[in-house]
């Protein structure tokens, strides 16, 4: 049977192309919103890291009605390392809006997402965003999206695949390559004209397909799906099983049943195959499950999400001041909540360890592993992290590591220690162009050699330059990288830091923290240009005499510290130190806080 009135459509792109912004304004064209109606910017986006950051970290279900026809619409994050939620968003819907800025053109992340889509085999639409920037080069993005598409094996109907100009800021959209547009008609009309009725099935026995997992404390487990087959009812006995994970078999009923109608989730007695639709009633429902009809038990394939490449380990604060800032401090406040966040992320790996106190948490990045780390920290929890590692894999007896494809948009002048870096990196160009002032380098290298580079590449391209990377393949190992060349400025005892012993540590390098900071022995207090680590005294006071010299009273000038933020930490720890967590405090401390102990492991160390 075929669904003339219904569409289910996600939109991909990289990161800041504009995404969410276009399903504002698709929202408000299309009538879900009050002419007079107060709506703020990125309504999508509803979590507090989401608004900070301007990122979209979860994929998120809403629709619009236009031309009698329903509209469900997929927002995914663009960040790479939550593609996780991209690939199993892409199950719910059959087609595809890839979008992609009319100045960058495809970068990283959209050529993941396409890939993704066109395994799928899923009809796409290229939406050519932010047509109205002085940069654009409309022209160019067109060929270069259609490279990409014979470059990742499209099909002949995928690459005649229609292109509208769009500019979501404005809500503007048009067919024609050098127009501007008056509104989001030709979008919506070439959405309902290319995107085929979905062929459904109403009559068979129940299938839906659970794509994500929300949570409420009145109802408990939500399940977010597509009704793949038959009817579903509230009330219903069903039976949940799995295609990936045989021994998965539980029964119950569905209590609630909801359709998402804007961005509300609206109660009903029924939906048809086609319907995304929210229920609850099924407590240990997870993500990749299938609810049936209990006379017809079918599990639905579901996509095979990509393994995390990137590892670190939580465990908790032991550290002088452990317990006094943080709601949850033990280690079964820490380990329920990492294993509840296993229920919600799909691509998050997290195993016990040796120690009962630590956690081996795996992840697609660096950012994956931090928004989780701000979150927890956010919710009142307390413990500390280790370096990320990346996690290698044996083929043949030979080591294999992650391999990421880099692309740099740097001024000309940059690109001389751009080569330079990625050297020292074991990083492998594969492209380069120009792009009018402005070079485009794209590199393959190693992920451990990404750790730490964000903040020196911005140092390098004097803050002119963007860089995104994205997960390519693994790779036979390609040798030993110095994480970093710096060493640290290390707090010689516990106390609080005052002017005077600040004033003396700060020849030695750059400074992380105020007078009046509480410190302990063995926490990194600053950065020391050389390698090697120095202990400071930072509570040193100054010795008291009878006698003034001339310069006694003179104020002692402090150059303002560095304050580094969660991710700049992250970068900066090296092997042999920890991360402190605490809802008000990030610090860095050694493992071993004891400098004579710590001076005897690494001597150990050196004689092997």
């Amino acid at each position: 049977m075929l669904r003339e009135d219904l569409r289910n459509i996600a939109i991909i792109a990289h990161v800041d192309h504009g995404k969410t912004t276009l399903v504002d304004q698709m929202l408000k064209q299309s009538g879900t919103f009050r002419t007079n109606q107060v709506v703020e910017e990125r309504v999508m986006d509803s979590g507090d890291l989401e608004r900070e950051r301007g990122i979209t970290i979860l994929a998120k279900n809403t629709s619009i009605h236009y031309n009698g026809v329903k509209i469900n619409i997929v927002d995914t994050p663009g960040h790479a390392d939550f593609s996780g939620e991209v690939e199993r968003s892409l199950k719910m819907v059959s087609g595809v809006l890839i979008l992609v800025d009319a100045a960058e053109g495809p970068m990283p992340q959209t050529r993941f997402v396409t890939q993704k889509a066109l395994e799928l085999g899923l009809k796409l639409i290229i939406v050519v965003n932010k047509i109205d920037r002085p940069d654009a080069r409309v022209t160019e993005v067109i060929d270069e999206v259609l490279e990409l598409l014979i470059d990742l094996n499209a099909s002949d109907e995928q690459l005649e695949s229609p292109f509208v100009f769009c500019s979501g800021r404005d809500g503007t959209s048009t067919l024609d390559e050098g127009g501007t547009g008056e509104d989001l008609k030709p979008l919506f009309d070439t959405i309902l004209s290319h995107f085929p009725p979905l062929e459904m099935d109403d009559e068979g026995p129940l299938q839906i397909l659970v794509s994500s997992i929300d949570y409420n404390d009145y109802v408990g487990r939500i399940g977010i799906g597509r009704i793949e087959r038959g009817v579903a009812r509230m009330g219903a006995d069903v039976t949940v099983c799995n295609y990936n994970h045989k021994d998965v078999d539980l029964r119950g009923k569905l209590v609630n049943l909801y359709e998402i109608e804007g961005l509300e989730r609206v109660p009903c007695e029924s939906a048809r195959a086609g319907d995304i639709v929210c229920f609850s009633g099924l407590e240990k429902i997870n993500i990749g499950d299938t609810v049936c009809a209990t006379d017809c038990v079918e599990a639905v394939p579901f996509v095979k999400i990509s393994e995390p490449t990137v590892e670190m380990i939580f465990s908790v604060n032991d550290s002088p001041f452990a317990g006094k800032e943080g709601k949850f401090v033990t280690t079964r406040h820490l380990r329920d909540r990492l294993y509840r966040e296993l229920l919600r992320d799909v691509s998050l790996r997290v195993e016990d360890t040796d120690s009962t106190d630590a956690f081996r948490v795996s992840g697609r990045g660096e950012m994956h592993l931090s928004i989780l780390i701000e979150t927890m920290r956010r919710e009142g929890y307390e413990f500390q992290v280790s370096a990320p590692k990346v996690l290698y894999r044996e083929v043949e007896g030979a080591t294999y590591e992650p391999v990421e494809r880099l692309i740099v948009d740097v001024p000309e002048t940059s690109t001389g220690v751009v080569f330079e870096s990625m050297g020292n990196r074991k990083g492998e160009l594969v492209h380069m162009s120009a792009m009018g002032s402005r070079m485009r380098l794209e590199f393959l290298v190693p992920a451990r050699g990404l750790f730490g580079y964000k903040s020196e590449f911005l140092t390098d391209t004097k803050g002119e330059g963007v860089m995104s990377s994205v997960f390519y393949e693994y790779q036979p190992y390609k040798g030993e990288i110095k994480r970093r060349e710096a060493g640290s400025l290390v707090a010689y005892e516990t106390g609080e830091a005052v002017t005077y012993g600040l004033f003396n540590a700060q020849g030695r390098g750059s400074l992380f923290i105020n007078p009046g900071t509480q410190v302990y022995e063995g926490m990194v207090i600053g950065v020391s240009p050389k390698e090697g680590d120095i202990n400071v005294n930072v509570c040193k006071t100054k010795h008291l005499t009878n006698t003034r010299s001339s310069s006694s009273d003179e104020a002692l000038r402090l150059i303002p510290p560095k304050k580094l933020s969660l991710e700049e930490a992250l970068e900066f720890i090296s092997d042999d130190e920890l991360l402190e967590i605490t809802p008000k405090s990030v610090r860095i401390r050694k493992r071993i806080l004891d400098g004579e102990l710590r001076a005897k492991a690494r001597a150990k160390a050196k004689l092997g």
